[in-house]
């Protein structure tokens, strides 16, 4: 049965990864339970914002999750998060934690990466000035290749000898040695072809097994880059550097969107999740409103440390970016939010959509089925409109992912 995603924090001391992690976790959104079986203190429950299948169908206003919330069509959707410890340079040789971080880090579906953009924390997280946060990009990666490259080669003399002895293909020999990184044969497969190697496994070279090494961890560990602390002066340079270098970065003040949701759950601004604004009781008396919303009035301190904010990161990037990471974090896996229903023409009059899970991109209907019913017998499948389905189609936003599954025999 396809298990939930599961996505890793990682990030050197200091670069802002426990308060990252916080911002994730801690959000107004929390509803009901959680979805999973066990959270162990390594794990939490982050919130995924997707489109809800509601504001297709005109119906926000019955849409009641059992799990996360729904506002206005806007879906917040459980997730796991793992908390990766002790990333420091060296990992792969034990050092720091490392043994422990590279073991947690092999269950992870995809990464987000955080990092100290503003360079006032070294390799170690020690206090310094001019660090070029970069680095920790490249050795973060390196750290990872270099672990899956030793594992393997440790072992290459007699993984030559099996595969040419009972003649199997480069892809079964690599997915026996791949299986304990969590890895799947379509991981596998498309790390080949990103590879490009055409050459028989038995004659592969150093060169060779390094390559395919490193397309292995791009397909395995897809990374976001959660660069953080966005509103220090010495970010600008850093920022443009790493955005030029690499993909999938997102920018972030991680202690700016903790900041907001307290004074939001205080009582004194108007704040959602994400967005660029943020109202204050003088803002909206400002608006018209004479009652200022209900909100309670600031002091000086909090005033001037809301209005810095607006001006250092919300005017200027377009939100802290917290909730945006979680999301480029889901758009690498290419995540596909399916929501199970008992019919798909006539809706529960009380509540709809109760219910929303993960799956991966290119899942199929079937996949689906099986991880939401288990392995309980599937008669068969019916799409938007009561339409029956094929278990080969493929899920997709706005196709295949409003679903009814009827048990039985077929």
């Amino acid at each position: 049965m396809p298990r939930d995603p599961l996505i890793g924090l990682v990030g050197k001391p200091s670069a802002g990864k426990s308060t990252t992690l916080n911002s994730l976790t801690d959000a107004s959104s929390k509803v009901g339970n959680f979805p999973f079986t066990t959270i162990d203190p390594q794990r939490a429950v982050g919130y995924l914002q997707v489109p809800c299948a509601c504001a297709r169908y005109n119906l926000q206003d019955k849409c009641k999750p059992n799990y996360g919330s729904c506002d206005d069509g806007r879906r917040s959707v459980p997730i796991e998060l793992l908390d990766v410890a002790g990333l420091v340079p060296g990992a792969h040789q034990g050092r720091g934690l490392g043994n422990k971080f590279l073991d947690d880090l092999r269950h992870a579906d995809a990464l987000i990466h955080v990092v100290d953009a503003s360079g006032t924390v070294d390799a170690e997280g020690k206090e310094t000035r001019g660090y070029d946060p970069s680095v920790d990009v490249a050795w973060l990666r390196s750290e990872i290749t270099a672990w899956i490259r030793g594992n393997l080669m440790e072992k290459w003399g007699s993984i030559r000898r099996r595969h040419m002895a009972v003649k199997a293909s480069a892809a079964e020999t690599l997915q026996n040695q791949f299986s304990g990184y969590g890895a799947t044969s379509a991981v596998v497969n498309r790390a080949l072809d990103r590879s490009g190697i055409k050459e028989p496994l038995e004659n592969w070279d150093d060169a060779t097994i390094e390559a395919v090494v490193e397309a292995f961890t791009d397909e395995k560990f897809p990374t976001v880059l959660a660069l953080n602390k966005i509103d220090h002066v010495d970010s600008d340079k850093n920022i443009s550097k790493i955005a030029k270098m690499y993909p999938n970065v997102v920018l972030c003040s991680a202690i700016s969107e903790i900041f907001l949701r307290k004074m939001a759950k205080q009582g004194y601004i108007k704040y959602v999740e994400g967005s660029e604004f943020v109202d204050t009781r003088e803002d909206l008396i400002e608006a018209g409103d004479p009652d200022g919303g209900g909100l309670k009035e600031l002091d000086e301190k909090n005033r001037a440390r809301i209005e810095n904010l607006k001006d250092m990161v919300l005017y200027r990037f377009g939100s802290t970016g917290v909730v945006q990471v979680l999301t480029k974090a889901a758009e690498v896996l290419g995540l596909v939010p399916v929501f199970p229903v008992k019919s798909t023409t006539s809706f529960d009059p009380k509540a709809v959509f109760r219910d929303c899970v993960l799956v991966k991109k290119n899942s199929t209907v079937g996949d689906a089925a099986r991880k939401v019913m288990g392995d309980a017998p599937i008669a068969y499948i019916e799409g938007a409109g009561g339409m029956r389905v094929s278990e080969d189609d493929i899920v997709a936003v706005g196709k295949n992912d409003v679903l009814s599954f009827k048990v039985g025999r077929a």
